[in-house]
């Protein structure tokens, strides 16, 4: 057994694997998990939408029928209520049939469509000195707004809400006088235009969040069974590119297409492929679990740094790892963290045991925190990685780890 070994040794191939170094990621990755993203948790929301914008029609055509004695130009309201529904069942239909994607054209019309039934019911009631009290297909309108939230972005709706607000508002004030007996009802129907959706889109921004964050913790979590040093899930993306890229250019060689010798510019793309293959290739020799764990992740790219040089997170064993990464996840995600740095090694040679092995310092800082500010599960997770002693100066908690790994050298 032999146990002078340098650090050189345990790392294979040296890299910096530290702060500042992130992996760029293809537009291609960020279009499908963006794409993913919006999708995920979305089916929960509009089957609610469809139920709460159901219930509204029927209590709305109930109280136009009810008053149908009383209203000024029923039928023109009850046109309202017919373009309004016209447009709410086209776009169940359409959504349903694209798996549930709401094209843009498809939105452009949904937007016309509310916007000429608020326009028939507001021309039905003009006449009537309280706006707000008979007010219906415009309100409706406004609960129709729900049936898009899950698929059109947040700034959409809430430039489309503006335009309902403003002009239910601008009605009201050229239509009814303001006094003590209309006002209340004026903004009853304000208000129900125009909150449900604001109140839909904090509901399903919230629930995205979870269902994203749950996600993101499934891949990072995904990451702790990998090998020592290996590529990460966008690596590899860039990798299949890169060897079609090259599987291409080879068959348009051995076919003819591209006759030999090559062209300048054949001889640029060819040598740029094979540059490019090389530099992942490298790479892929100096980056951990770890590295793939905190770079690839939503949650903890933005708060974690990472200072592994000589990729001595690879040597950790899988319950280790568990441990480490559950700890780094649960301190990111308490309170607003201003920054978590993670820094591994350096390893000394007198650091050796014949039954330990090697002895890997790890040190674990959290900026703006305290000892009580941390979950006690983060405690029982770090004690997975190994024996810890933690310390608080000047508003940074500093928790430093005595990891023992098997000594690589072993046969």
């Amino acid at each position: 057994m032999s146990l002078g070994i340098d650090e050189s040794t345990l790392t294979g191939v040296g890299g910096r694997t530290g702060v500042g170094r992130r992996r760029v990621r293809t537009r291609s990755t960020i279009a499908a998990r963006r794409v993913h993203s919006a999708g995920v948790g979305s089916a929960s929301p509009i089957v609610l939408a469809a139920i709460i914008c159901g219930l509204q029609v029927v209590f709305g055509v109930a109280v136009l029928v009810a008053n149908w004695s009383a209203h000024p130009l029923p039928l023109l309201a009850a046109a309202a209520w017919a373009v309004l529904l016209f447009a709410e069942a086209t776009l169940a239909v359409i959504v349903s049939y694209n798996g549930e994607r709401l094209p843009n054209g498809l939105f452009v019309f949904f937007l016309v469509a509310l916007g000429t039934a608020v326009l028939l019911d507001l021309v039905s009631i003009w006449s009537v000195e309280d706006l707000g009290g008979y007010a219906s297909a415009s309100i409706g309108a406004g609960f129709a707004l729900l049936l898009t939230i899950a698929q059109r972005s947040r700034r959409e709706i809430v430039i489309a809400v503006a335009v309902l607000g403003a002009v239910l508002l601008g009605a009201i004030l050229a239509t009814t006088p303001l006094t003590t007996a209309t006002l209340p009802a004026q903004l009853i129907a304000l208000c129900l235009a125009c909150l449900p959706a604001v109140i839909g889109l904090v509901v399903v921004g919230g629930f995205r969040a979870i269902v994203q964050r749950a996600l993101d913790r499934v891949l990072v979590q995904s990451t702790i069974a990998g090998p020592r040093l290996a590529f990460g899930m966008l690596a590899s993306e860039e990798l299949a590119r890169l060897d079609a890229a090259a599987e291409e250019m080879l068959e348009s060689v051995a076919d003819g297409r591209r006759p030999l010798p090559l062209d300048p510019a054949s001889a640029s793309r060819a040598a740029t492929i094979a540059t490019e293959l090389r530099l992942h290739l490298l790479d892929g020799r100096k980056q951990t679990w770890l590295y793939h764990a905190v770079s690839e992740s939503e949650v903890l790219g933005p708060t974690v740094r990472l200072s592994d040089p000589h990729t001595l997170a690879g040597l950790l064993d899988q319950h280790q790892r568990d441990g480490l990464l559950t700890a780094v996840w649960l301190l990111s995600s308490e309170l607003q963290r201003s920054g978590i740095s993670i820094t591994l090694g350096p390893v000394r040679p007198q650091d050796a045991d014949a039954a330990n092995g090697r002895l890997v310092p790890i040190v674990v800082e959290v900026e703006d925190s305290s000892r009580g500010g941390v979950d006690p599960a983060t405690w029982d997770e770090l004690s997975k990685v190994g024996t810890f002693r933690d310390s608080v100066r000047q508003q940074v908690l500093r928790v430093e780890i005595d990891c023992w790994v098997a000594d690589p050298a072993e046969p």
